[in-house]
């Protein structure tokens, strides 16, 4: 497993805000000895994690209902590159990372790339008007039963809300972003997927 961390200049720059800015778990059980009383934080920094194709596990089955009612199974994504994110409305450094998964959704979409968000604590209720107000343009599972997070948790740990996992085109775990992802990073990282193939960029 190789481990990369972004530039020490970005880290500098960004580094106190994203330590204060990723939201805990919110209720799905994978809370931190780093979180502070009473505000639901934890110390995720935007780091990544990478996998080596023999390194990698999976694949991941991630199935559920969208907030329109829907069935959403990743196994119909087989063969395309996947991106979860989980989030919620409610945490700042989900709606801070919105715009640029909007973009990179739209971006990439000709590409075969797929994005979903998981939500393990909103009803449609709270769920929609974000996704409304950010025009997001993919689906996102109600996981209040905390199936899909259960379901990843058994094959990469999810320490933050909000994580974003990138999933290669045999549904393994090709790279992992615990807390905000950055568009460059995320971009970066979908990018050598794409082209474990020989594919290109978008």
């Amino acid at each position: 497993m190789t481990t990369r961390r972004r530039a020490a200049a970005a880290a500098v720059a960004l580094g106190a805000a994203l330590a204060l800015a990723a939201c805990s778990g919110g209720g799905d059980g994978t809370g931190s000895d780093t979180d502070v009383a009473d505000q639901g934080y934890v110390s995720g920094d935007g780091s990544f994690t990478q996998w080596a194709v023999a390194d990698r596990q999976g694949p991941v089955e991630v199935a559920g209902t969208d907030y329109a009612g829907d069935a959403v199974d990743i196994a119909d994504w087989r063969g395309d590159v996947v991106v979860l994110n989980t989030w919620y409305a409610a945490c700042p450094p989900c709606r801070e990372e919105a715009p640029d998964l909007v973009d990179i959704a739209n971006e990439y979409a000709d590409a075969g790339v797929h994005l979903l968000g998981i939500n393990g604590v909103d009803d449609a209720g709270a769920a929609e008007p974000f996704q409304q107000n950010f025009d997001v343009p993919y689906p996102s599972i109600d996981d209040r039963d905390k199936h899909a997070i259960a379901a990843l948790q058994g094959i990469v740990p999810i320490q933050a809300t909000p994580t974003t996992v990138v999933l290669d085109r045999d549904g393994k775990v090709a790279a992992r972003i615990v807390g905000l992802a950055e568009g460059s990073t995320l971009r970066a990282l979908i990018d050598e997927v794409l082209a474990e193939d020989g594919g290109g960029s978008a």
